[in-house]
């Protein structure tokens, strides 16, 4: 029996100028890629653009969709991908025929999702204010800055609010469509549509586990920089805040709120986040086993880096090591 064209879901992704390019193709991929046992496709995917014109990309040509706005009147979805460039994503402002069709299409009842930085857009409409959120980790300081209102999470790989969805950086649209697949029809076609793509079905974890955090560096004199160049050969044993001020000589008083204006965190969460980050690299570049990474990075047990693994990125170890071991990189045997 096959389906009936009716009730094929409709898609309608909306690209704006400075798209980005596998943003941009991922919903007719992955959605494209959801079919019956029969073959039948359960989603039509289809591009539009303000006015139907055609918009730059990021990757250097540019992308004539068939469509104009008014293709979101009738969609089921109304996904937006990523821009990396323009006013919605340096100064949060959005066209104002962009903003009516997304708000038009939300408040008919129409599902809105945005991918990586797409997600600028749906908040310059004002549909996130008061709603969870994500984006790119990178870009998260500036949307912050550009709306205060959304409740923004940087370190997962996509939220699903109900009618809204946002997702993270570049490939965890992917993680999103699929999710949307296994909401509509549940695991096994989510499954085969990530078979066909040649992509997890799910991901562990979440973006924080990709987030560049370096170290913030010192101002000069009368800095705790020394302290935390020291505290980070030290890394295995157990530091105190005594210790650490006093190799700052300074008192406990003025170490702390010295360490709080140079790093914006205080000194025991910044020294639990480089135990955490020096565990990670372990994990990545040694074969050393998991208690022993714990207590080379002051964890001491097993137990507690694999909690603070699951609280920081939410996964353990042994799957943090499984996804970002280097092939053929080099390892320390333990």
């Amino acid at each position: 029996m096959r389906n009936n064209p009716a009730m094929v879901h409709r898609v309608a992704v909306v690209a704006l100028d400075h798209v980005v390019g596998l943003d941009l193709g991922t919903s007719a991929q992955v959605f494209g890629s959801a079919r019956s046992t029969a073959g039948e496709r359960f989603y039509r995917v289809e591009t539009c653009s303000p006015g139907g014109r055609p918009v730059p990309c990021s990757a250097g040509y540019d992308v004539r969709p068939p469509h104009d706005l008014t293709l979101t009147a009738t969609a089921d979805t109304v996904v937006v991908p990523g821009i990396h460039d323009g006013p919605v994503l340096r100064e949060g402002r959005l066209e104002p025929a962009v903003a009516e069709a997304l708000w038009a299409a939300h408040a008919r009842g129409a599902r809105v999702m945005s991918i990586c930085t797409g997600a600028f857009a749906l908040a310059a409409a004002g549909l996130l204010d008061g709603r969870r959120a994500t984006t790119h980790w990178a870009h998260a300081p500036r949307f912050r800055r550009l709306f205060p209102d959304v409740r923004l999470d940087p370190d997962v790989l996509f939220v699903d609010d109900g009618d809204l969805l946002t997702s993270a950086g570049v490939a965890a649209g992917i993680d999103l469509c699929l999710h949307v697949i296994r909401r509509d029809h549940g695991a096994e076609v989510a499954n085969g549509a990530a078979r066909r793509c040649v992509v997890p079905p799910w991901r562990d974890g979440g973006q924080a586990q990709f987030i560049e955090r370096p170290l913030p560096a010192g101002d000069g004199a009368a800095t705790t920089a020394a302290t935390r160049a020291w505290s980070l050969e030290r890394l295995g044993e157990p530091l105190t805040l005594a210790e650490m001020a006093a190799h700052a000589r300074m008192s406990v008083r003025t170490f702390t709120r010295r360490f709080r204006e140079e790093t914006g965190v205080s000194p025991a969460r910044w020294l639990l986040r480089q135990r955490t980050d020096h565990a990670r690299r372990l994990l990545e570049t040694t074969d050393l086993g998991v208690d022993r990474v714990a207590r080379l990075a002051g964890f001491g047990t097993a137990a507690a880096l694999r909690q603070q693994l699951r609280t920081a990125i939410g996964v353990s170890p042994t799957t943090y090591r499984r996804t970002f071991r280097a092939p053929g990189g080099e390892r320390v045997a333990g």
